[in-house]
C-alpha cells in the first residue's frame, strides 16, 4: 500500500530487522515501528508523519528494494477479476431472459484481415456467447466504401435485437475513423467513443454514459486495491489518447485523485512518474517504464500490449510485453498488472457490461 494512503504498512524480510534496529534515523522518526520474528512492520497514521519522516521511509524502501529484502508486488489478476464479473453478467442475462426480455445483442464490425484484430474480435465473440448474448459479427472487405460501412451501421442502429455496436479499430486508412465511430447512436455506443458519452464522462456524469472499456476495467482494478475514494493520492497517466489516457483521467478525478497526464512533451518523465501513488502506463512503447520510475508501494496499471522478438532455446519468437518493465517494477510496486493477463481480460468483460446495461435500458 502506498505511503499516501491513510496508513502506511511495510512488510519486510526477517533480514531487514537488523538494518532497522541499526538505523537511529528510522527508529527515531517512524511511529509505531516494532520488530517481529517474521520481519518488521511500519504502521503509522499519516497525520503523525512529517515530510522528513516520509522521505526517510521512502529512502528506506529504496534501500530495501536494492538489497532484495522487500516482498514482491501483488500481481493484479485481471483474468480472475474478469471471470468473476463475467459470471455476474451471465446471471443477470439469464434473469433478463427469464423475465421475457430479449437477449443482449452485440454486433461487431471488422474491416479487413488484420491478424491482431481478428484475434480480438474472436475473443469478444467467445465472451459474448459465454455470457448468453446474441453475438453478431459483420466482416467487411479491406476495400469497402465508407458509404457501405455507414449503411451497415445505420441498419444496426435501428435493429431492436442489437443493443451494442462496435467497429473494431484500426480501420483501413481510406475510411474516416471519426465519421464511422460517431455514426453509432450514443445509446448503442458500448465502446464509449461517441462525443455524447465522452462529454458525459468528462463532466462527471457517468451514470447515464457508456465509459470506454479499458479505462473502466482499469478503475475497477485500482478500486480493488485502494478503494473507491482516492482522496490524497497522486495519479500519473503516461499517454493522452482519447481511448485510454483522457477517459481514465476523468474517472480518477471523479474518485478524488490528483491527476497528472504525461505525454511525449513532458519534461523529466521519470521524476514525474516517481510521484505517483497510482501509475497508469498507456503509451505503446515496450517496457519503457523502468523500476526506478516507480514510487515504492505504488499501484501500477500497465495498459500496453506490445510484441517483441525474443530468443528462446536458440529460436527467435514473439512475446507479449507491456509498457512497464515488469521484472523491474514488481520489486518496487505495491501491486501491478501483468501483460498478458491484466488489463486485457477486463477490457473485454467491460464491453459485455456496457452491452448488458444497454439491454436493460432498452
Amino acid at each position: 500500500m502506498s505511503l499516501a494512503t491513510q496508513y502506511c504498512w511495510l512488510m519486510l524480510a526477517p533480514e531487514f530487522s537488523n538494518l532497522v534496529r541499526k538505523s537511529q534515523r528510522t527508529t527515531r522518526y517512524l511511529a509505531g515501528l516494532r520488530g517481529r520474528n517474521e520481519g518488521v512492520t511500519i504502521c503509522a497514521p499519516l497525520h503523525s508523519l512529517n515530510s522528513y519522516t516520509i522521505r526517510a521511509t521512502e529512502e528506506l524502501l529504496y534501500y530495501a528494494q536494492r538489497q532484495g529484502l522487500m516482498t514482491q508486488a501483488t500481481t493484479i489478476d485481471g483474468k480472475a477479476m474478469a471471470a468473476e464479473l463475467s459470471a455476474e453478467i451471465s446471471a443477470a442475462t439469464a434473469k433478463l431472459v427469464a423475465n421475457g426480455k430479449a437477449k443482449p445483442g452485440l454486433a461487431v464490425v471488422i474491416i479487413g484481415e488484420d491478424p491482431a484484430s481478428q484475434v480480438y474480435v474472436r475473443n469478444k465473440k467467445r465472451t459474448a456467447e459465454a455470457c448468453g448474448f446474441n453475438s453478431v459479427q459483420h466482416t467487411l472487405a479491406e476495400n469497402v466504401s465508407q458509404e457501405e460501412v455507414l449503411s451497415l451501421i445505420d441498419d444496426l442502429n435501428t435493429d431492436p435485437a442489437i443493443h451494442g455496436i462496435l467497429v473494431q479499430l484500426p480501420i483501413p486508412a481510406h475510411l474516416d475513423e471519426l465519421t464511422v465511430t460517431q455514426s453509432i447512436v450514443p445509446e448503442k455506443d458500448v465502446d464509449g467513443f461517441h462525443f455524447q458519452n465522452i462529454g458525459m464522462l468528462t463532466s462527471g456524469n457517468t451514470d447515464g454514459a457508456f465509459v470506454p472499456c479499458t479505462p473502466a476495467g482499469c478503475m475497477l482494478m485500482i478500486e480493488d486495491q485502494l478503494g473507491k475514494d482516492l482522496s490524497g493520492l497522486n495519479a500519473v497517466i503516461i499517454g493522452r489518447s482519447n481511448i485510454v489516457g483522457k477517459p481514465i483521467a476523468s474517472l480518477l478525478l471523479k474518485a478524488n485523485a490528483t491527476v497528472t497526464i504525461c505525454h511525449s512533451r513532458t519534461g523529466d518523465l521519470p521524476q514525474v512518474a516517481r510521484n505517483a501513488d497510482i501509475l497508469v502506463a498507456a503509451v505503446g512503447r515496450p517496457q519503457m517504464v523502468k523500476g526506478d520510475w516507480i514510487k515504492p508501494g505504488a499501484v501500477v496499471i500497465d495498459v500496453g500490449i506490445n510484441r517483441i522478438e525474443v530468443e528462446v532455446d536458440g529460436e527467435k519468437k514473439m512475446r507479449l510485453v507491456g509498457d512497464v518493465d515488469f521484472a523491474e517494477a514488481v520489486n518496487v510496486a505495491g501491486a501491478i498488472t501483468p501483460v498478458p493477463g491484466g488489463v486485457g481480460p477486463m477490457t473485454i468483460v467491460m464491453l459485455m457490461s456496457n452491452t448488458l446495461q444497454s439491454a436493460l435500458r432498452a
